[in-house]
């Protein structure tokens, strides 16, 4: 796996380094904005809007109900952990809300989404996904579970491929492990630890609080680092003869961190089953078109013959080193103020 170490090497020196200051800050901060529409009687809805706080300020995005729904009950406001949940009743007159639009100032100038559920009189749900270039919802039909699947493949996608701490301890696995064998099986116990933990954290078996979770997931990326340094200099340790089970025993604690991404849309229980199933294959997807990206570019520069220097194989260490040192020393900091 050396062409491996070098082509990830040099992802990690170019790309990484170029993301970091970016998304450091930010990680596990990508948690969608999510509305609730209860039809209650005809016409009328149980509304729920949450927004999530970031850094102590509230996501600037709005929500602008479709002309003529008024209030039959004015909003409520309830700040929560991480978010801010505010409640109303709304009558949107005999025809309901089918071919109006529900329209979401500012978020074209974030980088969340906004999840959005309705649900009928007749209890039937449908969900929708709105994103940044188009910040509005058209309410048309109902749609069955085979779109609601869709909206949570896609949150399932975005969650990993947002989510810088898990796609570098993902790479520093990648760079520990020697044959292709002990790869499949160093990617497959990591997804079957986070998909253990991902379901009991979202069927609500267990919780672990936010701020002690980020940190180990830091810590996790931090204890690949050196890992890394020990491969290049061709010595051996119980993590480099057996990447598999590191990678089962910190994915459990990746699995949680994923949890945080669809527990946070706050979905009911009975839609939790098609929800996970959908989100955590599409964390799959991500993260294995992560590994295929680098095995292709191993590939390629294979291909065109170009070479690197070796001392350039350390440098995936340090960044990864690096990076987990310093979320860890954050997180730790933020854990201890509270935060």
């Amino acid at each position: 796996m050396i062409g491996v170490r070098r082509i990830a090497g040099y992802v990690a020196a170019v790309l990484l380094v170029s993301i970091a200051g970016l998304q450091a800050a930010r990680a596990h901060e990508t948690r969608p904005a999510y509305l609730e529409l209860k039809e209650t009687a005809p016409g009328q809805f149980s509304v729920i809007w949450r927004t999530p706080v970031l850094a102590g300020m509230r996501l600037p995005v709005a929500l602008k109900l479709p002309d003529g729904v008024r209030n039959v009950e004015e909003p409520s406001v309830q700040e929560l952990s991480g978010s801010l949940l505010e409640r109303r009743s709304v009558d949107a007159g005999p025809n309901g809300l089918a071919g109006k639009r529900i329209e979401f100032p500012g978020l074209q100038l974030t980088i969340t989404d906004v999840l959005v559920r309705i649900e009928r009189l007749d209890g039937t749900p449908s969900t929708e996904l709105v994103r940044p270039p188009r910040p509005w919802l058209e309410i048309a039909a109902q749609r069955g579970a085979l779109a609601t699947a869709g909206v949570f493949l896609a949150q399932g996608i975005e969650h990993i491929l947002l989510g810088v701490d898990h796609l570098l301890f993902v790479l520093g696995l990648l760079l520990i492990v020697r044959t292709p064998w002990m790869l499949v099986k160093t990617i497959t116990a990591f997804t079957v630890a986070h998909s253990i933990t991902l379901a009991v954290a979202t069927f609500g078996f267990a919780t672990v609080p936010a701020p002690p979770l980020n940190a180990a997931i830091a810590l996790s990326i931090l204890f690949l680092g050196p890992e890394i340094v020990r491969v290049w200099r061709g010595q051996t340790s119980f993590t480099i003869r057996h990447p598999w089970v590191v990678a089962f025993a910190f994915g459990l604690l990746h699995g949680f961190g994923f949890a945080s991404g669809l527990t946070a849309l706050g979905l009911p229980r009975n839609e939790i089953p098609l929800a996970l199933l959908a989100f955590n294959v599409g964390v799959e997807i991500g993260q294995l078109a992560f590994v295929a990206l680098i095995l292709l570019l191993v590939r390629a520069f294979k291909v065109l013959q170009v070479h690197w220097p070796r001392a350039a194989e350390l440098a995936p260490a340090y960044v990864i080193g690096s990076l987990g040192a310093f979320w860890t020393i954050q997180r730790v900091v933020l854990m201890a103020e509270g935060g």
